[in-house]
């Protein structure tokens, strides 16, 4: 055995070793310690949670001498004894009988896989810690090391037995390792496992659009150390387990702890079978002090006490807290539930009450119910000892998925015989009893039934007419709750204010499909999802927008069609197909019957909020002059309306559709009157735009003022919309403004990072199934490649990616990208190429309407016609090009025409002619003195002196 490294410092609890020096601290503070016992210790610690035995240490902490047993265990005493060892809680040496010692603390050891840790950003997501935890002190510890170094284990054990308790306790043990990258997804809230990998997408914050988010997951977590808690699989076990397997073998740095009541028997598990407490033994003559070393006493009495019954434990009332504990099994929300019954109806009469009704079962099939039979019996008893007013709310609190406030329970609940005070009432005292929890959410208190109490109200028999009107309450009140939400929406400005929204969701989940299932209220599910739709989009939840507005759709009648909720089905799932698919006809069929129906209602607002997707679908399959035709629209609706985020967004529409058609000085005027709009000021139109469109008028901006001569303020304009894109954290805006910044980096020559900004696009492409993005992500890096002057494998990865985005009909960007892939052409000799390129572009912007690019096309066709010695034809390209880039006041465009044609001037010996042309457009540029386009117009100059 090797004691470590001279080098080697270990750190444990408030201690570090130090082995080269010799030297033990507790806070910073030296520890008098024998030398020997310091060659014990440093042999334990290098060796953790495992096992050392006695002669392996007493031959390497005395390996001259002959010594017995009892000089060790007399330094192993004085070792525990500096340590504290048992003192608060803290364990570090434990005995291991027959065998030898073991050092049971977490262990970092200096230069350990710990500090190759990736960095995270983002919240920690665990339940709050307990203040203290009754007998599972061992357990964490022996989880915590099996987790470090198998990276995947399943916490197994009947329901009820405090797997949850112990997985929050693990995860807060671990967090400082993890840099508190850490999240706890409570499985509870879920019912269909194919809904396990979209839980904990939206638990991180992850948009999802596609059927299958798992790859998004992936690349989320890969090259990330993060440790994920699993709660709860063994209901969505199939789920569970297919998730868990992937992300173990896919993403290396990420450690898996799952909770379940059986093993999820995938590859590369390690199964942690969770004991119940320990519970005094079935012994005449047990004394209060011997039952009450046992765990499972231990949290009978501290639960009564909470509960308002402290007990001074005698010897006979021991007997009964011991036989109520062996009755339950040791099962700690059992034991709980118990105790919480003490207060009302004593120890004894508690004790007889459990005898009598609460055999416990646990069948442990896969097949069963969802935990319809853990702690059955427990929860009959619970159950029974409600009051009748206490029992009916209970039940019908149980048709809410997950949190929720008292406002909503006063929504759905009451009715018939319940009223606002008999809600009061049954809550206070269901809380009281432990059958409902609560939580804290900011100023809010949320209360959430236990998932087992919830099964087993779900189970209890019930009058059907009365679950139908409870579950029409329910989906009524969600969707009033999703009308006021569209409005807040735009208000919430990033991930953690959206957080409770993205989880009451759950609940609109569950009424969608009631209404839509076997005696459910179609006609109430089509206004549902009506309300719920454009939230799903603003989510980034686009296949969730699809799938239920498409299901709506279907269900409209003859008396339905044509009405406000298919107008908003249609414009909300328009737009999530144009999102996942690109122009696809589906997309452009849903729009265009949406804005049909507003302008056959007259309705105005309507008319603006469909105006929007609308003009997103013919931008993106390059319908440029419809574009502008529409915004023009847009602006006219706008102003019969007084919504000034209404006219921001036309604002915005107006702008971007300017700046493609060349007229960049209207432009920059509408967007900086989009700009203009005040921050935070919501419109509920503006929702089903999918991502924030006046805050994309920044980065339009910045494109506009590049083509004006102004490159820094372009580039700054740019990284501010960036940040303001990351600052929302809201993915498809940022994925948009990215798209357009990088423009501006390439136009301007900042290579690195435009590279850099390219691989961020294309990452969030994969992680959210942005379909067409990805496509756009391949292209772009292609042309960075050509900028950088790798055109062979430049123009070899343009190609197919262009390829791809004309099969996809996204063509906002093919212009600009195909100006590249001509000039990458020509950089590899194959000036002929590129002429074709460049000549058919032109056709499609005379075709299309967005003329912004004519001039530089012209420029690069005139460089193509240089290239194959056609020098006049590339002259008279090149006066075309100026033409346009002034008609345009595209000062950019018109320095970089002007430095190819004076370079054609000068070759041919015309140098004063050239100068003449050059200096003037030179000079008039006031800033960017170091980007590549005024360097080379700086450079041709001075050979022209």
């Amino acid at each position: 055995m090797i004691i470590g490294r001279t080098q080697d410092v270990f750190a444990f609890g408030p201690f570090r070793l130090a082995v080269g020096e010799r030297l033990l601290t507790r806070d910073g503070a030296p520890v008098d310690l024998g030398a020997r016992a310091l060659d014990i210790l440093a042999a334990l610690v290098a060796h953790p949670n495992e096992p050392v035995g006695k002669r392996e240490l007493m031959a390497e902490v005395w390996p001259d001498v002959t010594v017995e047993e009892g000089s060790l265990r007399f330094h192993i005493v004085a070792l525990r004894k500096a340590l504290g060892d048992g003192q608060d809680g803290a364990r570090y040496i434990t005995t291991l009988p027959g065998r030898g010692y073991c050092f049971v603390a977490s262990v970092v050891r200096s230069g350990g896989a710990a500090n190759g840790a990736a960095s995270f950003t983002g919240a920690t997501f665990l339940p709050a810690r307990l203040v203290r935890m009754v007998g599972r002190e061992d357990s964490v510890r022996a989880l915590s090391a099996q987790l470090a170094t198998a990276r995947f284990v399943t916490i197994v054990g009947p329901g009820g037995v405090g797997k949850t308790t112990v997985a929050a306790a693990v995860a807060h043990e671990l967090l400082e390792g993890f840099a508190g990258a850490a999240l706890f997804v409570d499985f509870g809230l879920v019912t269909d496992p194919r809904l396990v990998p979209v839980t904990v997408a939206s638990m991180l914050g992850l948009p999802i659009r596609s059927e299958d988010p798992v790859p998004g997951l992936i690349a989320h977590l890969r090259g990330r150390r993060f440790l994920l808690v699993l709660d709860s699989c063994e209901h969505v076990i199939d789920g569970a387990a297919g998730l868990a397997a992937e992300i173990f073998r896919t993403a290396p740095e990420a450690h898996i702890l799952a909770t379940s009541r059986e093993a999820l028997r995938v590859e590369g598990e390690q199964v942690h079978p969770l004991a119940p407490l320990g519970c005094p033994p079935d012994e005449p003559g047990i004394t209060a002090a011997t039952a009450g070393s046992f765990p499972a006493a231990q949290l009978f009495l501290e639960r009564a006490a909470a509960a308002g019954a402290p007990l001074e434990l005698s010897d006979a009332d021991a007997v009964l807290v011991a036989e109520i504990c062996r009755r339950l099994d040791g099962v700690a929300l059992a034991i709980e539930l118990a105790a919480g019954r003490v207060q009302a109806y004593g120890l004894r009469q508690t004790a007889a009450l459990l005898d009598q009704r609460l055999p416990l079962s646990w069948p442990g099939q896969r097949n069963a119910p969802p935990r319809q039979r853990t702690l059955q019996a427990t929860l009959d008893w619970s159950y029974g000892l409600l009051s009748e007013p206490e029992r009916l709310v209970l039940r019908r609190l149980a048709v809410f998925v997950g949190p929720f406030t008292i406002e909503a329970a006063l929504g759905v609940v009451t009715g018939g015989a319940v009223d606002d005070a008999t809600v009061f009432s049954a809550i206070d005292s269901l809380v009281a009893k432990s059958m409902v929890a609560t939580r804290p959410v900011g100023a809010i208190m949320r209360y959430r039934l236990l998932d087992t109490t919830r099964a087993y109200a779900l189970q209890v028999e019930g009058d059907e007419a009365e679950r139908a009107a409870l579950a029409v309450r329910h989906a009524g009140y969600h969707r009033r709750w999703l009308e006021l939400l569209k409005v807040e929406w735009p208000t919430l400005s990033n991930a953690a204010e959206r957080g409770p929204q993205l989880s009451a969701m759950n609940n609109v989940r569950a009424a969608l499909q009631w209404c839509f299932g076997p005696g459910g209220d179609a006609g109430l599910g089509i206004a549902l999802a009506a309300a719920a739709a454009p939230v799903f989009l603003a989510m980034s939840l686009l296949t969730e927008c699809e799938r239920w507005s498409d299901q709506a759709i279907r269900a409209l009648d003859l008396g339905t069609r044509g009405g406000s909720d298919e107008m908003h089905l249609q414009a909300a799932r328009g737009m999530a197909l144009m999102l996942m698919q690109g122009g696809s006809g589906a997309a452009r069929a849903a729009l265009e019957q949406a804005m049909a129906i507003a302008e056959a209602r007259g309705d105005v607002p309507s008319q603006l909020m469909v105006l929007g997707p609308l003009h997103m679908y013919h931008l993106r399959i390059g319908a440029f002059d419809t574009t502008l035709e529409l915004a023009r629209r847009g602006v006219v609706l706008a102003g019969s309306v007084e919504d000034p985020a209404a006219v921001a967004l036309a604002q915005f529409l107006l702008g971007i559709s300017l700046n493609l058609a060349g007229d960049l000085g209207g432009a920059r005027t509408a967007l900086e009157a989009a700009l203009r709009h005040p921050p935070g000021a919501p419109s509920a139109g503006l929702i089903y735009l999918g991502f924030e469109g006046p805050n994309l008028a920044g980065v339009i901006l910045a494109k506009t003022l590049w083509l004006q001569g102004r490159p820094v303020q372009a580039a700054e304009r740019a990284a501010r919309a960036v940040w303001e894109a990351e600052r929302m954290d809201h993915p498809v805006t940022l994925s948009v403004v990215l798209l357009w910044a990088i423009t501006v980096y390439l136009w301007i020559g900042d290579l690195d990072r435009a590279e850099a900004a390219v691989a961020r696009f294309t990452a969030r492409a994969g992680s959210h199934s942005l379909g067409p993005y990805l496509a756009v992500g391949q292209a772009l890096a292609a042309a960075v490649a050509i900028r950088r002057g790798d055109a062979e494998a430049g123009v070899a990865a343009l190609q197919p990616g262009l390829a791809a985005l004309h099969e996809a009909r996204y063509e906002v960007l093919t212009i600009s990208l195909e100006i590249t892939l001509a000039e990458g052409l020509a950089a590899t000799g194959r000036a002929a190429e590129g002429l074709a390129v460049a000549d058919a572009s032109l056709r499609r912007v005379e075709a299309r309407g967005n003329l912004v690019y004519m001039a530089e096309l012209l420029r690069v066709k005139g460089r193509l016609l240089a290239a194959l010695q056609r020098a006049a034809e590339a002259e008279a390209c090149f006066g075309q090009s100026l033409d346009w880039a002034r008609r345009q006041a595209a000062s950019a465009w018109e320095l970089r025409t002007a430095t190819d044609l004076a370079s054609l001037l000068a070759g041919q010996g015309r140098s004063a002619e050239a100068a003449a042309l050059l200096r003037p457009v030179f000079e008039r540029f006031t800033e960017g003195a170091e980007t590549a386009d005024l360097q080379a117009a700086g450079r041709l100059l001075a050979t022209l002196k």
